[in-house]
């Protein structure tokens, strides 16, 4: 998931789940509080609205008293003068924050309250009401009073008043229960609500950056050898996999560097020993020279030729690694062009069969590919493969009578050439190393035989650059047969 989706649906969860959870809370404690307000004080029924309407809450809380007292007056109103029935129905309004005051001709027959601080000031008088029913009026200073007034006549003809005072400034326990309820379930709420956020945003976010930045501490320490495992697929987790596919590539490099420096110390340990035959060869042959000891024209033309020949050697090998340096750093100068295939490789095997033929060594040479096949291929570079493969057989040449087959096969969409000899042969488990680079098949004859081990991972790296494949079959004591195939050029018809 995507850390954007993620805001997302952490923004929702924010304005929704606290808001729907409070919604459901409060519907719960309003249906089981406010039925515990209308059981208890005998309203007809609860509703919400008394959250914000005290008046309105008291007034229903005091309407079926002040019936019951409206009934008594009108029934039997010198109820009113029995000091025990009073305090009877005090106590009942006590219980519904309300008291009961009664007057007689103006006069306070009853007060309902030891706080006489608290009965209003200036209460008023006897009113006539034709319907004989109860008033009401609410008093907003600072005791908040709700006055219910019931003007009735006592059996003598004196004018008798009751007032049902109630105190709002408070709201009835159930109702504070109800809203401490409310905000501790909002709060409860909140916290669980942010608690799961933290916890999700913890693990998707905190946790991947946490080992992030355990990976980057092993990497500042030089250690590569560990893996960042990374389930998230999110903008953190893809950075994370940039991060792990960084370090793979940095131990890939540092691998890949001390297998250079490696190599490299290969390479010029075998161009010390190889250049340390001729150099002594020369150097000796210079010395009998010098000497004297070449005292016919004979010997001095064999010494000079000798030296001459070392030189040579020397030549080449400074040749390969110079080309070696090329290839390792991909400069090889390359001049690409349309070549003919037979008419390339009847010239290429022309001058081979000069140098073969020097060395008594046999040559037989078979074109099959048409006269007008041809690739797009380096000339010099191309003929630097072939020389390469063709040294490589001589070195190995151990038969009396060495022989090396050429041949040229036109199949397919390529040309397939094969270079086969009746050398020693390569070892089967030598085979699939044979063009890497500083391999030898065996260290002991290449000591006496020369090379620098670089000659076919030169041949490999042409042909590749020539968009070309090369392999190799062999077979010990009796010979190898090396193989490179190139694509035909083919004419693009225009339409």
């Amino acid at each position: 998931m995507k850390l954007r989706t993620k805001l997302i649906i952490s923004f929702c969860i924010i304005i929704f789940v606290p808001v729907t959870l409070a919604a459901l809370a409060m519907c719960g404690f309003r249906y089981f509080q406010l039925r515990d307000i209308a059981n208890t004080y005998q309203v007809e029924d609860g509703n919400i609205s008394y959250l914000t309407n005290t008046v309105q809450m008291w007034n229903r809380v005091t309407k079926d008293s002040c019936q019951k007292l409206l009934d008594t007056a009108e029934s039997d109103p010198d109820k009113f003068l029995d000091m025990k029935y009073l305090m009877q129905v005090n106590e009942t309004l006590q219980g519904k924050n309300s008291y009961l005051i009664v007057m007689r001709d103006n006069e306070e027959v009853y007060v309902g309250t030891n706080d006489l601080n608290t009965v209003p000031e200036n209460l008023p008088d006897y009113m006539d009401t034709k319907t004989g029913g109860e008033t009401g009026y609410f008093i907003d200073s600072d005791k908040q009073e709700m006055i219910k007034r019931i003007d009735f006549d006592f059996s003598d003809g004196s004018e008798g008043t009751l007032f049902v005072i109630t105190s709002i400034k408070s709201l009835v326990p159930e109702m504070k229960e109800l809203l401490i309820d409310i905000i501790i379930s909002v709060l409860l709420i909140l916290l669980l609500t942010a608690g799961m956020l933290t916890i999700w945003n913890y693990r998707s976010i905190i946790t991947p950056i946490k080992k992030l930045e355990m990976a980057t501490q092993n990497i500042k320490e030089g250690n590569l050898d560990f893996t960042l495992e990374i389930d998230s697929n999110d903008e953190i987790g893809e950075l994370c996999q940039n991060f792990e596919e960084m370090r793979q590539r940095l131990k890939d490099s540092a691998e890949e560097k001390l297998a250079s420096e490696k190599e490299n110390r290969v390479l010029i340990s075998n161009i010390a020993h190889d250049l340390k035959t001729p150099i002594t060869a020369v150097k000796g042959y210079s010395e009998g020279l010098m000497d004297g000891v070449a005292d016919t024209p004979e010997k001095r033309d064999k010494y000079i030729k000798t030296i001459y020949n070392k030189a040579n050697e020397m030549d080449l090998l400074l040749n390969e690694l110079t080309l070696y340096s090329k290839i390792d750093t991909n400069r090889i100068p390359y001049n690409f062009s349309k070549i003919n295939v037979m008419e390339y490789f009847d010239d290429c095997v022309e001058e081979i069969g000069l140098d073969l033929e020097a060395k008594n060594i046999g040559l037989s040479y078979f074109n099959y590919a048409g006269d007008d096949v041809q690739i797009i291929a380096d000339p010099e570079q191309l003929k630097r493969v072939i020389h390469n493969i063709i040294n490589n057989s001589i070195k190995y040449l151990d038969k009396p009578k060495g022989f090396i087959n050429i041949r040229v096969k036109d199949v397919g969409d390529f040309i397939q050439v094969e270079i086969e000899d009746n050398g020693k042969g390569i070892a089967k488990k030598d085979l699939p190393y044979i063009f890497d680079r500083f391999f030898r098949a065996d260290t002991s004859r290449n000591s006496a035989t020369g090379g620098s081990g670089i000659g076919l991972s030169i041949v490999r790296k042409i042909i590749e650059d020539h968009g070309g494949k090369i392999w190799a079959t062999s077979k010990e004591e009796t010979g190898t047969i090396m193989y490179f195939a190139l694509r035909k050029y083919q004419e693009v018809p225009n339409e």
